[in-house]
């Protein structure tokens, strides 16, 4: 039987209980293990941790961070239950990102 070909760009095989992936109670996202895995699965990927401290306006940073909060803010629409909920992963996610 032939094997089955992973997606590229997938998360599966990702999760909080694997340390790839932070519960929502910690904000949610990926940790540094959860991107090295991705990076690891899919090369040339160029996938980062969130930009989680204080940045200088302009920087490369503040330019990822606004970046993120602009298509959060898609999902928000998109995803109208999951804005409604202080608790889910997008909220959560946007607050560590101080979005």
């Amino acid at each position: 039987m032939a094997k089955k070909k992973k997606r590229k760009g997938t998360m599966k095989g990702h999760s909080i209980s694997g340390g790839q992936k932070r519960p929502t109670k910690s904000g949610a996202g990926m940790t540094k293990k959860g991107v090295a895995k991705y990076r690891r699965d899919n090369p040339g990927s160029k996938l980062k941790t969130a930009v989680t401290g204080s940045v200088k306006k302009g920087s490369k940073d503040s330019k990822r961070r606004k970046s993120y909060c602009a298509r959060s803010a898609g999902q928000m629409k998109k995803f109208p239950k999951a804005a409604k909920n202080p608790n889910s992963r997008l909220r959560q996610a946007r607050k560590r990102w101080k979005c």
